[in-house]
């Protein structure tokens, strides 16, 4: 593997040595030059990236700081995490939380801080844990897997949903209070613009026909929290589940979120949402390895979330 020098990175306020970055399903896209993410060739992926403060322009920063960046442009109009070094906007960086390691930082990454966002916004529409379950699909997937797992840490009942029969005790040992096959829960599915109420909220990474499904089970008041479309960009949905239950669609950027919610997030998975059992979440890779994982991560594959360590830079 060949690393480029310092001198042909991007401009950027804040130069961060990296030590950890993380495989998604963006950057697998990226990796391949997705043109719906990668903007112009060469590029570098990685949404993730998490390290030290080697040199800034900015006030706001100093060597030896240890940050964090997840999301902006990172990785995709912007070269990414999978590098020694990057060169960033003073305002992408985030400080790591102390509670934190490098390492603990990017086992969350863009997936955990979804996760949370994503839990968050039901606590917003007052999904409450001691009413009708919460549905996770995807369930073994980055996001999916800390989703689970943040939901049993605050006591919610949850329905992990799943494509992977081997990953069924996993997710039960994460907290899931049951896991379903994917064709359980589309069988749920009737030619009715509403279908019977069971979940209490949901939090979806798939779209496509299940975030249908979902939207036409809530209960009254019930919200999904969606931010994946694998399974579908398009949804053939009636008005009826949001006027007569109340159904509340919230769309979940990452990326894009603003930085007063940005920092609050973090703050919540170094402190009360933190996870004792991350680690069992989490496989690390060194670069060597990424290709192949790529491939896995393509093609559903993998379960729980990927962790690249990143060589010391020269």
């Amino acid at each position: 593997m060949t690393w480029l020098p310092r001198s042909e990175l991007p401009s950027g306020d804040v130069c961060i040595r990296v030590q950890f970055s993380s495989l998604n399903y963006k950057d697998a896209l990226a990796a391949e030059g997705h043109p719906g993410v990668v903007r112009q060739l060469p590029h570098v992926p990685g949404i993730d990236a998490a390290g030290i403060v080697e040199a800034s322009h900015s006030d706001q920063w100093k060597p030896g700081d240890e940050v964090l960046v997840t999301g902006y442009e990172l990785g995709a109009g912007h070269w990414g995490g999978w590098s020694q070094y990057i060169q960033v906007p003073a305002e992408w960086v985030v400080r790591k939380p102390a509670e934190l390691s490098l390492r603990q930082a990017m086992s969350f990454g863009t997936a955990g801080f979804t996760a949370a966002l994503c839990l968050r916004e039901l606590q917003r529409h007052d999904v409450q844990p001691h009413k009708r379950p919460v549905v996770v699909t995807g369930a073994s997937g980055g996001v999916g897997c800390l989703a689970v797992a943040l939901l049993a840490k605050l006591g919610y009942p949850t329905i992990a949903v799943t494509g992977k029969e081997a990953a069924h005790d996993w997710l039960r040992r994460l907290g899931a209070t049951q896991v379903w096959t994917r064709e359980q829960l589309l069988a749920l599915d009737r030619d009715r613009p509403m279908l019977s109420a069971q979940f209490g909220g949901a939090v979806d990474t798939v779209g496509g026909r299940a975030l249908e499904v979902l939207i036409r089970s809530l209960d009254v008041n019930g919200c999904v929290a969606a931010c994946g479309m694998v399974a579908g960009h398009e949804l053939a949905l009636t008005v009826y589940p949001f006027i007569l239950r109340g159904a509340r669609l919230s769309g979940i950027t990452s990326a894009l979120c603003p930085r007063p919610l940005r920092l609050e997030i973090w703050d919540r998975l170094a402190g009360e949402w933190n996870l004792a059992e991350l680690d069992r979440l989490v496989t690390e890779i060194g670069m060597e390895n990424v290709d192949d994982y790529v491939g896995r991560i393509r093609h559903g594959n993998l379960q729980g979330r990927v962790l690249i360590s990143i060589p010391a830079g020269q």
